[in-house]
């Protein structure tokens, strides 16, 4: 209902704008007024460090994790992207000059980035993160294009974006960018580091981060910034967790070998990533420097926290559930004799896995947050962590999907939670149900 009241006013004031405004206004709103004025700067496409420059900056915003359909050639775009606004589908990036990039020069591909416009003056939808890519400096923009123009050529047409209206209305993206977009390249913070500085332009750009760790509002916004807040992913049912509270991702108290760890192979002693963010590290943090990881290390462990929830938060959330001490008591029974069957082999009577092989349940925060969703995907579905060059056999998690029943399943996550001192709400077999036909990407 929200979201259909702010649509409808959404649509009145496009028309209010487009009637008052005239076509003077309606260019402001284009974004004519915010093109950043730069210098153009030749690109020698023939510099042999330029071009490993770009395919190393190409690899560190995981360009290939969107502009690659699965089986398809490298960048020639044709990947789904779902949304709640309907399907987004990645063009040909490729240097073809009918389909893909190859009649753009660096200015038009930097513009591209920096501002959000295609080649042609059309505005790009926020799916593509130019949000983030902003910050980008020139120099590596050049660098990107000068890459993009030695990959292989692919001749494939690109797809129409399926969305429902008024999204499919390309017009509409001039008023939401002047609600919440503004070019801005990325500027270090003279009182921080030079790791620390690394790391945000990094986190904050070029890996786009906040495109799925922050929160979005009914038009697909970020809420109120890039803050890496927590943002659910609603229509592949994966919840990217917040980096900034102690509740949920906060690396703030990891020792920096082990975030270290989790973002070049995807494993750490005690952690160990899934779903997107497995397929982000396989194809993308893998490859970065470990100066890099690093800096991205420094820069996540320095960012403002939230406290974790004090213990009668959860007494309450529990209360609401209507779960007494009784009815907990049953839970955590008959959820212990199902993990004893299927999941004490691997984690341990205590859930104490097996450092860097099977994660370990005692303390692990994703399994405690509020947001279910990965934890019971990997569950129904199973899963593996992603192969890296310094876990090139992960060892996988079997789906439980076929074996066990809705209820059967609520029981057993019920228990992991609340096990070994962990604390937190019971799952019901309504809401593990909502996960057992999700989509698996």
């Amino acid at each position: 209902m929200i979201r259909r009241i702010l649509l409808a006013l959404l649509v009145l004031l496009v028309l209010l704008l487009l009637a008052l405004g005239g076509m003077a206004a309606y260019g402001y709103f284009l974004g004519d007024a915010q093109t950043a004025r730069t210098v153009a700067v030749p690109v020698n496409q023939d510099s042999g460090d330029t071009v490993a420059r770009g395919a190393y900056l190409a690899r560190a915003g995981n360009c290939m994790g969107c502009h690659t359909a699965r089986g398809g050639a490298a960048y020639a775009g044709g990947r789904v992207i779902q949304s709640e606004f309907g399907n987004f589908v990645t063009p040909n990036i490729t240097p073809d000059k009918l389909t893909g990039i190859g009649r753009w020069s660096n200015d038009d591909f930097w513009r591209s980035l920096h501002n959000g416009k295609s080649k042609d003056g059309r505005l790009l939808y926020p799916a593509f993160p130019y949000m983030n890519y902003t910050k980008l400096t020139r120099a590596d923009s050049d660098a990107m294009f000068a890459y993009f123009m030695t990959v292989t050529e692919v001749q494939r047409e690109n797809q129409p974006h399926s969305l429902r209206f008024p999204y499919n209305q390309r017009g509409l993206l001039a008023y939401w960018r002047a609600l919440y977009f503004r070019p801005a390249v990325h500027q270090d913070d003279a009182r921080q580091s030079t790791a620390w500085n690394r790391g945000a332009y990094l986190v904050n750009g070029l890996a786009h981060c906040s495109a799925c760790h922050s929160s979005r509002n009914a038009l697909g916004a970020n809420n109120g910034s890039q803050d890496l807040s927590g943002g659910e992913l609603a229509m592949i049912n994966w919840y990217a967790p917040s980096l900034t509270s102690s509740d949920e991702a906060s690396l703030k108290h990891w020792q920096p070998s082990q975030v270290q760890d989790l973002l070049k192979s995807g494993v750490s002693a005690n952690s160990a990533v899934f779903g997107p963010m497995a397929e982000v590290v396989a194809g993308s943090l893998q490859y970065l420097s470990d100066t890099d990881i690093s800096a991205m290390t420094t820069y996540l462990q320095a960012l403002p926290q939230i406290n974790a929830d004090a213990a009668d938060v959860l007494d309450k959330a529990l209360e609401a559930q209507g779960v007494s001490k009784g009815e907990m008591a049953r839970i955590m029974a008959q959820g212990s004799r199902l993990y004893q069957t299927h999941c004490m082999d691997c984690h341990a009577a205590d859930g104490s896995g097996i450092a860097a092989v099977y994660p370990a349940l005692k303390g692990n925060r994703n399994l405690q947050m509020r947001n279910m969703a990965n934890p019971l995907r990997i569950i129904l579905a199973g899963g593996f962590a992603p192969v890296t060059k310094a876990n090139p056999r992960p060892y996988g998690m079997p789906p439980f999907g076929p074996v066990l029943s809705d209820s059967e399943v609520a029981l057993l996550l019920s228990y992991i939670r609340n096990a070994w001192g962990n604390q937190a709400e019971v799952v019901t077999a309504a809401e593990v149900n909502r996960y057992r036909t999700a989509p698996l990407d």
